[in-house]
């Protein structure tokens, strides 16, 4: 088995959907970001892929590249999931967590699991969503951003 570790961050601003875990939640700020900001997925790719010694996101998905302008970050998933498959790797858990000052996701996250599961052919019993706030300190605490933390394992698919 192996473990890989994702990070990332966007910065909040009016006027942008926030788009997190694959599901647009009603706020009145949203993500700034080259694709559609989902900074829980962009995490995700980033730990599946670390796990595998792929590289990172960026690598894969450059945010000066045209074709990712605006992208739906599942489809960004979906590839990086299928980059897994062909190095013969399977997902075993992923892990987040969500730090966001407002708004409170907590009733959300069963769509999250339920979208993300359906996006990576994985049950939603492998994913596990959590959040917290800075007790409004730093940028979170000021609305002015939101990071996420992930942590997935991987599991060789065959013994190649």
């Amino acid at each position: 088995m192996r473990v890989g570790f994702g990070f990332d961050v966007h910065p909040l601003v009016e006027g942008h959907r926030l788009c997190l875990g694959g599901i647009e939640i009603p706020h009145t700020k949203g993500t700034l970001g080259h694709s559609d900001g989902d900074a829980l997925i962009h995490a995700i790719c980033d730990a599946l892929l670390g796990a595998a010694a792929l590289g990172d996101i960026g690598m894969h998905f450059p945010d000066n590249a045209a074709e990712f302008k605006d992208i739906d970050s599942k489809i960004l998933l979906k590839r990086t999931v299928a980059l897994l498959l062909q190095h013969n790797f399977g997902i075993g858990n992923i892990d987040v967590t969500v730090c966001l000052q407002r708004p409170k996701i907590a009733p959300f996250i069963p769509h999250m699991r339920a979208t993300l599961a359906q996006v990576m052919q994985i049950s939603e019993n492998q994913i596990s969503i959590k959040a917290t706030t800075t007790e409004k300190l730093g940028y979170i605490g000021r609305e002015e951003g939101v990071s996420v933390y992930a942590v997935a394992l991987i599991r060789p698919l065959t013994n190649a």
